[in-house]
């Protein structure tokens, strides 16, 4: 993942792709599909405060857009045990995009697709290793404590911004998709771990 994120074309970067998508999203699902929406999914103008509040608070983080795979699931990971390599497929998703938002989307999906479980989602240890080693491959030098805090609550921040993004993506799933899954069903656990996480992710401050 720090190879991808130093990809860059050629000139000024483009803006991230996070907030037009969304938006993009939040609005098939107002215009399209809001009279069919279940009762476990929050009404239309809750999500729209809340899609507001993801921009202004996320958009002062000052995480870097960087170019992204933005959907790596572990389906989407290649290891080759014999050779040590790693290679990752479907890059439908990639685009620039924040770089925090595309570890804290993968620290999610560690809770699996069809079996979701977020005891799975990595634990304060875990991440703090995993985005030192990150930083260290970026940089090609040790990473301070504050930088390796300063991504943590980035990171997690960004998570709550996956899980409003995938809830979204799957009610649009649930009225036109043709593949058999239950897309209502995960994305009301979308947006149940959204509401559930996001006092604790408030309470992460970033590191002066």
């Amino acid at each position: 993942m720090a190879k991808i994120h130093t990809i860059h074309t050629n000139g000024n970067l483009p803006k991230p792709t996070l907030w037009h998508k969304m938006h993009r999203y939040f609005t098939l699902v107002k215009d399209e599909i809001n009279p069919s929406l279940s009762a476990d999914v929050p009404k239309v103008e809750v999500l729209e405060q809340e899609l507001a509040w993801l921009k202004e608070h996320l958009s002062q983080l000052e995480s870097p857009v960087v170019f992204c795979h933005n959907d790596l699931l572990c389906k989407n990971i290649i290891y080759d045990s014999t050779k040590g390599h790693v290679r990752f497929i479907d890059y439908e998703y990639a685009g620039y995009n924040y770089q925090a938002f595309d570890i804290g989307n993968h620290f999610n999906e560690f809770a699996g697709v069809n079996e979701v479980d977020y005891c799975r989602y990595p634990a304060r240890e875990i991440q703090l290793q995993w985005l030192r080693y990150y930083l260290e491959a970026q940089k090609g030098a040790a990473a301070t404590p504050r930088e390796v805090e300063r991504l943590y609550a980035q990171v997690n921040k960004f998570a709550l911004a996956s899980h409003f993004f995938w809830a979204l993506w799957a009610l649009i799933q649930n009225q036109y998709s043709t593949i058999s899954f239950d897309f209502l069903r995960y994305a009301v656990i979308r947006f149940n771990q959204y509401f559930k996480v996001k006092p604790q992710v408030l309470a992460l401050e970033m590191p002066k």
